[in-house]
């Protein structure tokens, strides 16, 4: 059982159990499913401030706080128990062409030539975490949600807006990885 917990499940199981967590988050408590408010919420909770954004009863929505804390939770019991000793795969391709922007140390998830303390202060770690972070922040209060909100949620629910959403997240994606990266991977 260990050993099937720990492989990749295919799409037709990992898709539906995604799925299905949406009309069990309706059914049972008459909930949204969404990561992005709970970030409003921390702060409602955690900063009591005179700030209209945050004056609401957040302890309504105590529920999303226990769903992230069990994503984190769930996160460092699959890393600490589960992962895979195996290196990752990486295709040929993608490593010459990251090989072409100076990329060539790559261990884990996310290459430390990008994603370190050392890199945050270079240009271009400045513009993939930095300003990054920024525009995903603004991106998913200015979209009223995140994509997991909108794509999951919205989408199963017939929501207009989150279709919009969705089809703006996916246009942003696509200019963002063959447009935008390519440039801040040559700076």
């Amino acid at each position: 059982m260990l050993e099937l917990i720990k492989e990749p499940w295919p799409w037709y199981i990992a898709g539906p159990l995604v799925g299905l967590t949406v009309p069990a988050l309706l059914i049972i408590g008459n909930k949204s499913f969404g990561i992005s408010a709970s970030l409003r919420h921390t702060c409602a909770m955690c900063l009591p401030a005179n700030i209209t954004f945050f004056k609401y009863d957040w302890k309504k929505e105590i529920w999303n706080m226990f769903f992230v804390f069990g994503i984190i939770l769930g996160g460092v019991i699959a890393y600490s128990f589960l992962s895979n000793p195996n290196p990752i795969t990486i295709d040929g391709n993608l490593k010459t062409e990251l090989a072409g922007y100076g990329i060539t140390e790559i261990y884990g998830m996310l290459p430390e030539q990008l994603f370190s303390w050392e890199s945050l202060f270079t240009l271009k770690g400045f513009f993939m975490m930095v300003i990054g972070g920024f525009f995903i922040g603004f991106g998913s209060r200015y979209a009223g949600g995140c994509t997991s909100g909108h794509s999951i949620s919205g989408l199963s629910n017939l929501q207009m807006p989150s279709l919009i959403a969705t089809c703006c997240f996916f246009i942003g994606g696509l200019i963002m990885a063959n447009v935008i990266l390519p440039f801040i991977l040559s700076l």
